[in-house]
């Protein structure tokens, strides 16, 4: 653990990063390989020792007032590049600056062991590399690969599998038989493996008769799922969750809901029960998607977007009532509704009659046409 501190702290020079990142990126370096940066920091206002990065052309002007001691940008803006600053030229600035980031703030792995007030439950399979923060619960039965840190006052249920180097934050709760794959991060509050909402009417009398959720949660390698987060486990089949998958705060994934590999999902979204997400979509903060749909690969879903029909074709999909001031809501609401009335009349008129007369006033808001 000190190491990575002392790392972090030391910085590194832009040959170094340059060298690291071989393989992984294409980076050249430009001016000074010596020179030292030791975190990163904004176009507008980092400071000597940081790196910056510009991967939009409108903030170019930064470029030319910026502090920082060196700067990645793309080969094209090299000649906007101040005299003397050193650069790290890549095809993918925002790309390049995400792995210089982890390399200047490596993660502080928790020291292996188990807490003395954490509990373990017999039959729990736990690595000497694992750490076992205090307060946290491990049932009977389960399974943590190499190197799983498990901080304070989690709960990891009877069954459950968490694959190596995962990391499970403070007061995550991951019910029994759920699985999760290798390297993934899981944030505080999430709840893993709740039962899924289903109940059946019985009768006429308007009660409700739970449906025992007997599926699971299945999560694949390098996920990483935000707080307060809630994935739901199956009514029979799984709920699954694909190898990349990104996932924000605050999101509802519902029973038998499968998002594809590499997809990412922003805040405060809702998928309803045994929805179908293809590999490599976006879905914008606050979206909702009906149950029982299916979105095809590589589509890109807007903030606030009610999607209520299945998504055949990839492409971007918006469906968000632009803000107005309220008067003009009220009016635009009420041509809304008329839509139909005024098709009929349209249609009406093409054909010689003038049936289908359009109200001249809305009932519901008062306001007229």
């Amino acid at each position: 653990m000190a190491n990575n501190a002392q790392s972090a702290t030391a910085g590194l020079s832009l040959a170094e990063i340059a060298a690291r990142l071989a393989g992984v990126v294409p980076v050249e370096v430009v001016g000074d390989g010596a020179c030292r940066v030791t975190k990163a920091g904004a176009l507008e206002d980092a400071q000597p020792g940081q790196i910056a990065f510009l991967a939009n052309p409108k903030y170019r002007t930064y470029l030319r007032k910026t502090r920082a001691s060196a700067v990645i940008l793309s080969p094209k803006m090299a000649t906007e590049l101040p005299s003397g600053m050193a650069a790290l030229l890549t095809p993918n600035p925002y790309l390049c600056y995400a792995h210089v980031v982890a390399l200047l703030n490596p993660p502080l792995r928790k020291p292996p062991g188990i807490h003395p007030a954490a509990t373990v439950e017999a039959g729990a399979q736990i690595p000497a590399s694992c750490h076992v923060g205090a307060g946290a619960w491990i049932g009977s039965g389960a399974m943590l690969g190499e190197r799983v840190e498990i901080h304070a006052n989690a709960m990891i249920g009877e069954q459950v599998a968490i694959g190596a180097d995962s990391v499970v934050y403070p007061g995550v709760s991951i019910y029994a038989g759920c699985r999760i794959g290798a390297r993934a991060i899981i944030h505080s509050g999430a709840v893993i493996g709740a039962d899924g909402f289903g109940f059946a009417p019985e009768g006429g009398e308007g009660r409700w008769i739970k449906i025992q959720q007997t599926g699971s949660v299945v999560v694949g390698d390098d996920v990483e799922i935000g707080a307060n987060t809630t994935i739901d486990r199956g009514a029979i089949a799984d709920t699954v969750i694909g190898d990349g998958v990104k996932i924000d705060n605050q999101i509802q994934v519902a029973h038998n809901c499968v998002i594809g590999e590499h997809s990412v999902i922003a805040g405060c979204a809702g998928i309803a029960g045994s929805a179908r997400i293809g590999h490599h979509c976006a879905i914008g903060g606050g979206a909702r998607i009906a149950g029982h749909l299916a979105i095809a690969p590589h589509t890109e879903i807007s903030g606030g977007t009610a999607v209520t029909r299945s998504i055949r074709e990839a492409g971007q999909y918006t469906a968000v009532y632009p803000l107005a001031r309220h008067e003009d809501w009220l009016k635009n609401a009420a041509l809304l509704r008329r839509l139909e009335q005024m098709s009929k009349r349209l249609s009406a008129l093409e054909h010689g009659s003038v049936d289908g007369a359009c109200p001249a006033n809305d009932e519901e808001t008062g306001e007229g046409t």
